[in-house]
């Protein structure tokens, strides 16, 4: 069994968000970070590991310094990495990176009791359409906003959340979920793990490794397959410090009744 987990290095936008002329992201000059839904995906997966000691698999497109990000997740307890980037996969939209994480995945290999693990949505796009795109072209089954999981056999009951509630779902694997932060706490890599990060197997799928797989053609991935583009990326403006009221709780509230009156708030 195996529990197959999709990440991405997203740039940090706690920070300054560096732009090119062309009005698209400069990720060169920008600080980077695991994107934070994914971890939520990886510490799903371990889970599953420490209860069924099964494989955990991660899989990550992107230039060749994510092999720095992929090394931390083998020291948090993942079994293997593979490391998908290739020049003829740079500009790709949701669309033409669903094909390529799907035929990734059918090079790695979906068992009958298989699960595969997304986060909800990366923050530097924030579309959460991969996920449910790689279930599509996998064929598979698939729950999103996963907030619990319990595991009964090949069967998971799922607890999925709505704007207003939740639905309990049962679902047979192999499946596809994508998990949100309210599903776990992520562990912290350990002293043990970062020693051993370096002795687990990370492979890198290039073009040549994938292009035989009926998803990858010419005109399904890359810039040239991507039916969407991006516009225009840019900071967004600095908000102005809040305005704090002391004072006992009437005194206070007449006072802010006043503030937000004379701001036609009210």
């Amino acid at each position: 069994m195996k529990a197959i987990v999709c990440v991405k290095q997203v740039p940090d936008t706690s920070g300054v968000v560096a732009v090119k002329e062309d009005g698209t992201m400069d990720r060169s000059k920008m600080a980077t970070i695991t994107n934070p839904d994914d971890m939520n995906a990886i510490e799903a997966a371990l889970q599953l590991k420490d209860a069924t000691g099964c494989e955990v698999v991660v899989v990550s497109m992107g230039p060749p310094p994510a092999e720095g990000m992929l090394r931390e997740l083998l020291a948090m307890g993942a079994d293997k990495a593979v490391l998908v980037s290739a020049r003829e996969f740079g500009g790709s939209d949701t669309f033409a990176t669903s094909q390529i994480l799907a035929a990734a995945i059918n090079k790695i290999g979906v068992g009958p009791e298989d699960v595969v693990f997304c986060g909800r949505q990366a923050i530097d796009g924030d579309t959460a359409q991969v996920g449910p795109q790689i279930a599509e072209k996998l064929h598979l089954p698939q729950v999103s906003y996963v907030a619990d999981i319990k595991k009964e056999g090949n069967t998971l009951t799922v607890k999925r959340m709505l704007e207003d509630g939740f639905m309990l779902l049962k679902v047979n694997t192999p499946c596809l979920l994508t998990c949100i932060k309210e599903l776990n706490l992520p562990r912290y890599m350990s002293v043990g793990g970062v020693m051993e990060c370096y002795q687990k197997p990370l492979e890198v799928y290039d073009y040549e490794t994938l292009k035989d797989d009926p998803l990858i053609e010419v005109d399904t991935i890359g810039l040239q397959g991507s039916p969407t583009n991006v516009y225009k990326s840019f900071s967004p403006p600095v908000k102005g410090a809040g305005q704090m009221l002391e004072g006992d709780g009437k005194a206070t509230c007449e006072e802010l009744v006043k503030l937000l009156d004379a701001k036609h708030i009210i």
